[in-house]
Parts: C-alpha cells; structure tokens; sequence
C-alpha cells in the first residue's frame, strides 16, 4: 500500500477527516469526533512517515521492526511511526489503522458515537438524474 492509497484508506473510517496542520507541526491529521487515530508527516526530511497508535503489546513488537521506530512526543501514548508504508503488509496495515481508528472512536462519548453509526448505516444519497 502506498500513501495515496492509504490516505484513501484513512478517509474511507465512518466519520473520519483529515486536516493539515502547517508549521511548525506540518502534518495531516486524520481524526474522528476531533480524536487523531492517524497522521503524515508533510516535510523534509521526514516526508510521508506515517504515525498510529497501538497496543502496548504491538508497540514493543513494532518498535523491534527496522522502519519502524516509537512516533516523537507521542510514543508515550503509544504511537509508533512507519519510515515508509510500503515496507508493511497491505492487511497488517489495515489491522492497525482499524485498531487506532476504534481506539479513537472509544474516547468519543456514547452520543457522539451514535451519531457516527448512524451516519455509517445510512445509505448514501445520491442526486437523481434529470429524466
């Protein structure tokens, strides 16, 4: 999975947005009910690392990886940052982007969280044609 692909991938969490946060962050955040489950780095020389949060189980597993170290200010919290997303098995990725985007989503209260399955049940609208 490359970034474009996997910042689809982020997008496509029921309520999920993303926003860019220029200097001196410079990074885009993705984030449900205002919780960040996911983000990029946007500059040099860190361009494109990608930071989740994890267990504390898979935070010791995956800072073992080459490419994978503990995510700066963050690792505390347990976040790792992937070096580059390529080097990751496609499901393993998916597996931990579902598990930081749920913890996310667990930290919302319960009314948020119904508003959020709602929006995920409900069909998409889509315009009618004019006949």
């Amino acid at each position: 999975m490359n970034v474009a692909e996997l910042k689809k991938h982020c997008l496509r969490h029921p309520g999920a947005e993303s926003k860019l946060s220029g200097p001196p962050s410079n990074v885009l955040v993705y984030s449900v009910g205002g919780k960040s489950f996911a983000y990029f780095k946007t500059s040099e020389p860190e361009r494109w690392r990608f930071s989740i949060r994890v267990t504390p189980e898979r935070f010791l597993e995956l800072t073992d990886v080459p490419g994978i170290k503990p995510a700066r200010y963050m690792a505390r919290f347990r976040w790792v940052t992937i070096v580059d997303v390529r080097t990751v098995p496609q499901d393993y990725l998916i597996e931990l982007v579902a598990w930081s985007y749920d913890k996310a989503l667990s930290g919302l209260t319960k009314k948020q969280q119904v508003a959020i399955a709602a929006n995920r049940s409900r069909p998409e609208r889509r315009p009618r044609s004019p006949d």
